[in-house]
């Protein structure tokens, strides 16, 4: 006798395999990361919309992966979740530290790097399924980039009076120095001259743009006369 074999029940088929909750962590990293990107992207960032959604979602991904991967049938867990979740964290790091770079006497891309790092961690605290602590985060981070930037730019241009101290080679003259100075935008509003057996000594007093200072001392030595440079 055959006995017919009931059919599955839809919810087996192709539908049913879908975890809505991991679709929904997806779809949110999408949200978070494309918040944060889209801002980026709007500045002229290098890592713009496509990338820190990308990195959002990879590591929400991955996140959820290291939670799941531990358990097996009874939800026993035998392995330990944080070892994904750990590489992540070094790998990203890896990829931020890729865009910090040294140009024209000052370093660049450490905000990237910061985002690319905080955009990681938004996407793993949504793959670890904490909606709300990941979507403030976002918020807060959107409001940081888009908010302070102007807030930043201005305390850089401000103009700070400080002291230095710059030691050079033998015979070194002033007007050398002072060029590099008037170059970047900063005055020297007063000085002192110090010859000593072995080198030239030039205390100043400057007034310029706060910026402008690790720029100075950057193309200071880089020149071969010049020994030491110091600001207070």
């Amino acid at each position: 006798m055959i006995t017919a074999v009931p059919a599955p029940p839809p919810e087996h088929g192709i539908i049913g395999t879908l975890r809505l909750d991991l679709l929904l962590k997806l779809a949110l990293a999408v949200l978070f990361g494309g918040a944060i990107g889209l801002e980026r992207q709007i500045s002229g960032k290098p890592a713009g919309l496509r990338t820190n959604i990308l990195i959002c979602l990879g590591s929400a991904l991955l996140m959820d992966l290291s939670l799941q991967v531990g358990i097996i049938d009874g939800g026993v867990r035998i392995g330990d979740p944080a070892r994904i979740g750990a590489q992540i964290v070094s790998g990203i790091g890896f990829i931020g530290a890729g865009t910090i770079m040294e140009a024209r006497g000052a370093v660049i891309g450490l905000t990237t790097a910061a985002t690319i790092w905080v955009v990681a961690a938004i996407g793993m605290t949504v793959g670890a399924g904490h909606y709300i602590e990941a979507g403030g985060a976002a918020v807060l981070v959107a409001g940081v980039l888009g908010g302070l930037g102007s807030v930043e730019h201005k305390l850089l241009r401000a103009r700070r009076v400080v002291s230095g101290t710059i030691r050079a080679r033998k015979d070194t003259p002033f007007e050398e120095i002072d060029t590099v100075f008037a170059s970047s935008g900063i005055r020297v509003t007063g000085k002192e001259i110090y010859d000593h057996p072995d080198d030239r000594t030039f205390e100043v007093k400057l007034v310029g743009p706060a910026r402008q200072y690790d720029v100075v001392t950057a193309v200071l030595m880089r020149r071969s006369d010049v020994l030491s440079v110091q600001f207070d």
